[in-house]
């Protein structure tokens, strides 16, 4: 069922290595080079698996425009890819098993149909992984312009539980219970990842997204863990602000925003109302992590995926996925590989000659894939 890029891997460690790019001048040194480099462990250069799911609709397209890049920059990746779709009633054993193997996937965009009995394989994925932490960066870029300026925001959403728990029955007909399960086990996890992420990324505050004043108990409980880790964490400030009006400041003052933790369905709202702020879905980077595996993709809803005129036109925008997978890479600890290709991506954005549609140009997915391969250092 899998498909191994064989010939990559065979190239990879047979042919040499490709020489570095030198680094950019630091300012205020006079031109001076960086001295001070990652340093590898042995073996770090060793090609790694990772699991790939093209996904539904557009997600062939992009997952290929990754590949592409991945092959020109000789990241030391391989894939094993496997066909799977959003109406399928399970996630294949084989692809759980390719994940918790390789312990990082990547993944394109799989339709969840909506009613029926058909549960989403998004959220299977989640839960058997237990990918608790969702992570999504929405900041503006250079050379789009957007309504708001300054805007550098990462939502991280507890991603197991909450409304998403798919815990309905119907009790008598025409009344139906969907029941929102909030733990202090999870509130807690999420809350320490939150912070963990700023303190490790410099940044200043982390705000937690609720709706206590309704919901007592359960986001209660949320609050309650978000303040008991603050405390463990004097240097980053904390606050909180209740969804309604956090959806409001969102679009009135999005600067004011750094680091967000949510509980899951708010998380959701939240990030996509960033990333529509910040340049609009098809730019932002996320992920979801766990303790023990990653999955790499869209960061905010690829609403998009089903489109069959962007697919019939191959016009699907591909910047989202290439810089999730520069997330990926410096999770693999292969940095340089991946500043090569975040740095590739936002001078094509900055110039702004290759656009697809959703940020007002013309061009196809392979088109914005070759701009980006042309600007590689």
């Amino acid at each position: 069922m899998a498909r191994r890029s064989a010939p990559l891997l065979r190239r990879l460690v047979s042919s040499p290595a490709p020489v570095p790019a030198p680094s950019a001048p630091l300012p205020g040194h006079g031109g001076a080079r960086r001295t001070v480099t990652y340093m590898p462990r042995p073996g770090d250069g060793n090609p790694r698996a990772v699991t790939l799911i093209p996904g539904d609709g557009i997600g062939p397209l992009v997952t290929g425009a990754v590949q592409q890049v991945m092959e020109v920059i000789h990241a030391p990746v391989y894939f094993e890819t496997y066909e799977v779709r959003g109406d399928m009633p399970t996630v294949p054993p084989a692809v759980i098993e390719s994940i918790r193997r390789n312990k990082v996937c990547l993944k394109g965009g799989l339709a969840t149909p909506v009613g029926g009995g058909v549960s989403s394989l998004n959220m299977q994925l989640r839960k058997e992984l237990d990918l608790y932490a969702s992570l999504v960066n929405c900041s503006n870029f250079p050379g789009l312009p957007t309504r708001h300026q300054d805007v550098d925001i990462v939502v991280i959403r507890e991603n197991t539980e909450g409304e998403y728990s798919g815990l309905e029955h119907e009790v008598v007909p025409g009344v139906v219970e969907s029941l929102k399960v909030i733990t202090k086990f999870c509130s807690e996890r999420i809350a320490k990842y939150a912070f963990e992420y700023a303190y490790l990324n410099n940044r200043k505050k982390v705000t937690a997204v609720h709706k206590a004043n309704i919901m007592k108990l359960a986001d209660g409980l949320f609050l309650e863990s978000c303040r008991e880790v603050a405390s463990k964490y004097p240097g980053i400030q904390y606050n909180e602000i209740i969804v309604d009006n956090c959806c409001m400041q969102l679009v009135a003052k999005p600067e004011q925003f750094d680091v967000m933790v949510t509980p899951n369905l708010y998380g959701n709202l939240v990030a996509n109302t960033a990333a529509g702020i910040a340049g609009g879905t098809g730019v932002m980077p996320g992920g979801n992590v766990g303790q023990d595996h990653a999955v790499f993709e869209q960061g905010a809803s690829a609403g998009n995926v089903g489109n069959e005129n962007i697919l019939e036109q191959k016009k699907a925008n591909p910047v989202a996925l290439l810089l999730s997978s520069a997330m990926m890479l410096r999770h693999l600890q292969f940095p340089s590989f991946a500043d090569r290709l975040e740095t590739a991506v936002k001078r094509v954005i900055a110039e702004g000659k290759y656009r697809t549609k959703d940020l007002g140009g013309t061009s196809t997915t392979q088109e914005v894939t070759d701009a980006v391969i042309a600007n590689l250092d």
